[in-house]
């Protein structure tokens, strides 16, 4: 299980204004913020582990190249709310919401920020 991750923003209303918009339909939310982040929690956990940051460096954020951050949805429906707000939001298609070949029930939306930075929603749960 992963502590917590992070995406870098060069500019954190504007990212944040974005996240509010699309992690509650998978059942994530705002938990914390400060001057330079904003961290969100699945609606069952008490800790924020998908935080929105300034880079510490004070270096222009930038995203990697073959990373993706894949949430869990609850449901499908939920993936397609998630990917259809991302993109009323200005956030970028990079593969319209369906199942994938992992496995039978595997199906995921992948959108990315307006930094960059590549998110998947994922139900793993039947149809």
């Amino acid at each position: 299980m992963l502590l917590y991750t992070t995406v870098g923003t060069n500019d954190l209303q504007r990212a944040g204004r974005f996240y509010d918009a699309i992690l509650p339909l998978i059942g994530y939310s705002r938990q914390k913020e400060g001057a330079d982040e904003i961290g969100y929690a699945a609606d069952e956990d008490v800790r924020a582990r998908f935080w929105v940051v300034e880079p510490f460096n004070r270096e222009p954020a930038t995203f990697g190249n073959g990373v993706t951050i894949a949430l869990v949805a609850p449901t499908r429906a939920a993936v397609d709310a998630f990917h259809a707000a991302a993109l009323a939001q200005g956030g970028t298609d990079e593969g319209a919401p369906g199942l994938r070949p992992f496995h039978a029930n595997f199906y995921a939306a992948f959108i990315r920020d307006h930094d960059g930075n590549k998110l998947a929603a994922v139900c793993e749960q039947p149809a």
